[in-house]
């Protein structure tokens, strides 16, 4: 009997719920750290950008009127399918990172572990970052957060599965939809991530995933007047510079560059939840209580 021939895979864009090519019908090959051919990898444009956003925002008011136990439910729900693909994300990571089969696992299991960590988080963030605050006066004022809206993520370069992870599930945790530009030299495992999200009850568009230069993708989408913030996650400080100055425009949210973006090692820390409150608005309501009788007494 012949040897079979191998099914190369076709990695693609995930916008909207489905898997596009670019709309350029470029290409670019991803090599693993041995400098070996991996795959080739769509190299979005500025259309694809345009399109993610457009896809993102017609997504945002179902994702973000949603209830957050039953976000809660549904990144859940992508931690399962990402549990039963396990065998796929270690080989990824292991061949984007340049890690041994162990190593890969366990930054593997981080990554899952944390999209579990932040799926809990979403029907609790609203107790830690509002609440009824005291007033001078017959009022009750309530503080509650609200998601920003579509957020642009520039993915870690260098932890190509739990950096990602990392990113982008407190984004959309709290309710906003996002633009997820992949690491540009490790871009499948941000790739095949789009393959579970399309597949778990996440509605398409709210998260969209662009592989390919990860300058020539931020740029435009920095100065998009219909994106309300931006994680600089994936910029060296000379574009995270040009992209806070585009980001200005519109008076955009920026989460600046921080220690651990091009740290692998130090994703495995605890994150906190700063990454979720990057993205928060905060309403303030005030609502007067009433009097009852003639004691003036009130509820």
């Amino acid at each position: 009997m012949s040897d079979r021939l191998s099914v190369l895979k076709t990695y693609k864009l995930y916008v909207g719920g489905k898997f596009p090519r670019s709309e350029s019908g470029r290409v670019y090959e991803v090599t693993d750290s041995k400098q070996r051919w991996l795959a080739n990898a769509p190299l979005s444009s500025r259309k694809d950008a345009r399109d993610a956003v457009v896809a993102a925002r017609k997504a945002f008011g179902g994702w973000s009127g949603a209830t957050a136990y039953n976000r809660g439910q549904i990144l859940y729900r992508v931690a399962e399918m990402l549990e039963g693909r396990r065998d796929q994300y270690v080989a990824e990571v292991a061949d984007a990172e340049g890690l041994s089969k162990s190593k890969a696992a366990a930054q593997v299991d981080a990554a899952i572990d944390r999209w579990v960590w932040y799926a809990g988080w979403t029907d609790k963030i609203a107790q830690v970052v509002g609440g009824g605050n005291p007033v001078a006066g017959p009022f009750f004022n309530l503080s509650s957060p609200e998601p920003t809206g579509v957020v642009t993520v520039l993915a870690p370069q260098k932890s190509s599965f739990l950096g990602l992870v990392s990113v982008i599930a407190p984004v959309i945790a709290t309710g906003n939809t996002a633009v997820v530009i992949a690491s540009e030299k490790s871009p499948l495992p941000a790739l095949s991530l789009g393959e579970v999200l399309a597949t778990s009850d996440l509605p398409g568009g709210v998260v969209n995933i662009l592989s390919g230069r990860t300058a020539e993708i931020a740029t435009p989408l920095a100065s998009h007047q219909d994106v309300n913030a931006i994680d600089l996650a994936g910029a060296d400080e000379t574009l995270a510079k040009e992209l806070e100055i585009a980001a200005a425009d519109n008076l955009k949210r920026v989460l600046r560059p921080q220690p651990v973006d091009n740290a692998p090692a130090d994703w495995t820390t605890t994150p906190g939840i700063d990454r979720m409150t990057a993205f928060l608005e905060t309403k303030t309501v005030w609502h007067p209580t009433g009097a009852l009788g003639a004691s003036g007494s009130s509820y």
